[in-house]
């Protein structure tokens, strides 16, 4: 009898499909004006298909409708490029940002190498039969989050219900909230309704969405370092590392910056700068599962703690490979066209013994959701 291991098929690109869906969200987002106000969200769905008849998925989240039209060229324009050639994930990913060195190494076009890059790392673990944590070297299971679907810039009286409400959802030990509104006071009598509502034993993460300048910040945060709180997420702008450096160091809470970092390079600038206690790259921006997980290994080799913003299925994977994992957060706004959800339970996701990164697609929702396809 044969016992041999079958060799993993060495896997070539077809084509690429692109579509764009728009999901109502259950919460609206209120944020400042840096975010704005949005009822529903977009996604842009990639399947990428293979000669060997193996189709890698991924989406991004573009923020708004419009940036797809920008978006979806740029993709395509990278398909095309690797079009009939191997599919090694870290060989696409540097041939297709040795590319941009004219163009710039950041905005859209990282947006779209990101894309692809997710739906090849897809396809590769999913030609070798193995979750996408299995393939990176890890393995399936929980990984510790926290629920971000609400607790925007409300009326207290509405935070209460919604603090308790994002608790129950799995059991979360952890939520955040968003703060920045238009005085001190405001931002403590939401704080102090939020944790009312939940108890003292239930972490709260705070973010600001870049709201604040530095002035304020300085005034704002030293007024809240004594609230217990978890993090202090973008309070100033996300570029201005000297800043983020000097409210690092003079306050006790932690900063968290990371979602708005463009690729590893910039990662590890923000690093040696001190521009932050904590970290959380966005993987459209960071550059999909390779940019992540380089940007994992700064992190682990700094010792700073790294979590993840947005994408939580793929972010779930790649949080149970690195080696400083910190926190997943949690968002349920793709579950609307996603077939099989990952399962959350007593405050953790957890990643699913399926190949790949665990994501299909519900056809016929995407078909009453979508927007545009290419």
């Amino acid at each position: 009898m044969n016992t041999s291991i079958p060799p993993t098929p060495r896997l070539t690109l077809h084509s690429i499909q692109l579509r764009v869906v728009s999901v109502p969200l259950r919460r609206p987002i209120v944020s400042n004006p840096t975010v704005g106000r949005y009822t529903e969200w977009p996604f842009i769905l990639v399947d990428l298909l293979t000669n060997q008849g193996i189709t890698g998925r991924s989406y991004l989240e573009p923020y708004i409708v419009k940036s797809a039209a920008y978006i979806l060229p740029a993709i395509q324009a990278i398909a095309d490029a690797l079009r009939s050639k191997p599919l090694s994930p870290l060989d696409c990913y540097k041939a297709a940002v040795q590319a941009m060195h004219m163009s710039g190494r950041e905005g859209i076009g990282l947006a779209a190498i990101s894309a692809v890059d997710m739906a090849i790392w897809d396809a590769v673990a999913k030609a070798a039969g193995l979750p996408l944590a299995q393939y990176l070297g890890a393995s399936t299971g929980p990984v510790r989050a926290y629920n971000t679907n609400g607790l925007w810039l409300l009326p207290p009286d509405q935070l209460r219900d919604e603090a308790l409400s994002l608790v129950a959802e799995g059991n979360f030990s952890a939520i955040k909230m968003r703060l920045g509104r238009e005085n001190i006071r405001a931002d403590i009598a939401a704080l102090d309704a939020v944790r009312s509502a939940v108890g003292a034993d239930v972490r709260i993460m705070t973010d600001f969405n870049q709201g604040l300048d530095l002035g304020e910040a300085l005034v704002r945060l030293h007024a809240l370092d004594n609230e217990g709180l978890q993090w202090f997420e973008e309070p100033i702008v996300y570029d201005n590392f000297d800043g983020c450096a000097q409210l690092a160091r003079e306050l006790k809470t932690p900063i968290q910056i990371g979602e708005n970092l463009y690729g590893p390079r910039s990662f590890y600038k923000a690093v040696q700068a001190h521009a932050a206690d904590l970290y959380m790259p966005d993987l459209m921006r960071i550059g999909g599962v390779t940019g992540f997980m380089r940007c994992a290994a700064i992190a682990g080799a700094a010792g700073i703690p790294l979590s993840s913003h947005l994408y939580p299925e793929v972010s779930a994977h790649l949080l149970r490979a690195s080696e400083s994992t910190h926190w997943l957060e949690w968002r349920d706004w793709a579950h609307p066209f996603i077939a099989q959800p990952f399962e959350v339970k007593d405050g953790a996701v957890h990643v699913p013994d399926r190949p790949g990164s665990g994501i299909e697609w519900d056809e016929a929702a995407v078909a009453k959701l979508l927007v545009h396809s290419r």
